[in-house]
């Protein structure tokens, strides 16, 4: 996950690199709450986060020596990067409870209520930033799709047919209101002119000691080592998902308009739910399918430049 908080200057058209490089950063971050299900086997949920975060962040230092990008902090941000790893700590620490106590499907779908929160928030505390037309209808459209998801899972609770799903939706929705909290901060504050790369070293560097040391006071037991799936799911997550497709977001924003870039976005809960059905057999009813469609079409939507 990421935040889009470049300014609107790259304008380049997109090209069939473009293209490939926006959906395969969406189909891998769809695919992430099904790899955090299967590394769930082998290891705990608040650990599984903590180790992510060191794992991508190192490879993030290791990236940024090779780039020649300065680690170093810029006045006046210190504070507000410790806020911003410590509300991504909090951010992930839902989101992988909320992974094991809901489908992966669910939890992508709820997940991806950000945008229309990010917009709300951009409309309250960036000045300049207003809801317009398209983001109303987006909102309108998103809310529905919440509403029918919600109600998919008090009739699941109910009937026991996926006992404490709602529970992990409720967890995941906290999660989201942290990825837009994160994401407000940055676009709002000091932090709007730090490289990229630093916006993401706060939030990983900050955030790996806090979860880890969180797991220990939790209790949580250790890890089966011997559990090689899992591990590698565990490696997706770490790797490719919070460090290779992270940069590619940042190249792509240096490339295309970020409007343009972020209208994608719509197909991550789309193949989420695909992936959650395909890998782990996870059922998609009528109420998920309409409450999928109505999300997509809102992060569309809200993506999409229009009147104000």
């Amino acid at each position: 996950m990421t935040s889009t908080s470049l300014p609107e200057r790259a304008t380049r058209p997109f090209d069939t690199t473009g293209i490939a490089v926006v959906l395969a950063c969406c189909l891998v971050w769809g695919c992430t709450q099904v790899a955090v299900k299967i590394a769930g086997e082998a290891i705990p949920p608040v650990l599984q986060a903590g180790l992510r975060s060191t794992l991508a962040g190192g490879l993030l230092i290791v990236w940024m020596l090779a780039r020649g990008i300065p680690i170093r902090l810029s006045p006046g941000t210190g504070r507000l990067g410790l806020l911003l790893g410590v509300i991504f700590a909090v951010e992930f620490y839902l989101l992988y409870e909320g992974v094991a106590r809901t489908t992966a499907a669910r939890a992508a779908l709820f997940l991806y209520a950000t945008p229309f929160l990010v917009a709300i928030g951009a409309h309250l505390f960036i000045p300049g930033d207003r809801l317009s037309t398209n983001k109303v209808l987006g909102l309108v459209a998103a809310f529905a799709g919440l509403a029918l998801a919600v109600s998919e899972g008090l009739v699941a609770s109910t009937t026991g047919e996926r006992a404490g799903s709602l529970l992990g939706d409720i967890l995941c929705l906290g999660s989201a209101v942290g990825w837009a909290s994160v994401t407000i901060i940055v676009r709002a504050t000091a932090l709007r002119s730090v490289a990229p790369e630093m916006q993401l070293g706060w939030q990983l560097w900050v955030s790996a000691p806090l979860l880890v040391a969180l797991s220990l006071l939790l209790g949580e037991p250790a890890p089966d080592l011997a559990n090689g799936p899992a591990w590698l799911a565990f490696a997706y997550t770490g790797a490719v998902v919070a460090f290779v497709s992270y940069v590619a977001w940042y190249w792509l924003l240096t490339r295309h308009a970020a409007s343009k870039v972020a209208a994608f976005t719509f197909l991550v809960p789309v193949f989420g739910a695909f992936a959650g059905h395909v890998v782990l057999d996870e059922p998609l009813g009528w109420r998920f399918l309409g409450a999928l469609a109505l999300i997509a079409a809102g992060i569309f939507l809200v993506n999409r430049p229009g009147r104000p």
